[in-house]
C-alpha cells in the first residue's frame, strides 16, 4: 500500500516526524508537500495533491494530511471521488473510523496533537482492516450510491 502525506506549514513539523516513523515501519510513502517550511503556504495546495492520488487508487493507497486544526485539508481531500476522509484525534478514533466506515484519508490537526500521539493514530489508521459485518458493507455501498449521483 502506498501512503501519500502533505501538510502546509502547520502540519510540516508532524508530516516530517511521520516520515521517519512510516519509514521505520516499512511503508512506502510519496511526500506531496510542502517540501520545506513556508509560513506562506495553503493548505489546499497539499491537500488536493493527496485527494487526487488517493482518488485515482482508493483501494491500493491511504492519504494522511495535515494542518492546524485538521478540518480544511479534511473538507479538501474528501472533494474527490472514492475519498473517505476523517479528522481523528485519537487512536481509537482511527480505527473506528477505519473499520465502519473505510476511511482512506487521514487528517491531523496540528495545534492539537502532539508527535508521539500524532504516530499512534497513523498506526491505528493504517493497521486497521475494514469491517466485514454486513451493517458496514450496507453503510458503504450507501456512501458508494451517492458519490455515483453526485460525480455523474
Amino acid at each position: 500500500m502506498l501512503i501519500y502525506l502533505g501538510a502546509d506549514h502547520r502540519g510540516f513539523a508532524i508530516k516530517e516526524h511521520l516520515k521517519q516513523f512510516l519509514k521505520s515501519q516499512g511503508y512506502e510513502m510519496v511526500d506531496l508537500g510542502n517540501s520545506v517550511l513556508d509560513e506562506n503556504d495553503d493548505y489546499p495546495d497539499f491537500a488536493s495533491a493527496v485527494g487526487r492520488k488517493v482518488s485515482a487508487a482508493p483501494m491500493e493507497s491511504r492519504g494522511i494530511v495535515v494542518c492546524g486544526s485538521g478540518a480544511g485539508v479534511a473538507i479538501v481531500a474528501d472533494k474527490f471521488p472514492g475519498v473517505r476522509a476523517v479528522l481523528a484525534a485519537s487512536g481509537d478514533q482511527a480505527y473506528d473510523a477505519r473499520r465502519d466506515d473505510d476511511v482512506n484519508v487521514l487528517a491531523l490537526a496540528a495545534n492539537f496533537t502532539g508527535l508521539e500521539d500524532a504516530a499512534k493514530i497513523v498506526q491505528a489508521f493504517l493497521s486497521t482492516p475494514t469491517g466485514t459485518e454486513d451493517r458496514y458493507r450496507r453503510r458503504l455501498q450507501k456512501i458508494v450510491a451517492i458519490e455515483g449521483e453526485l460525480y455523474k
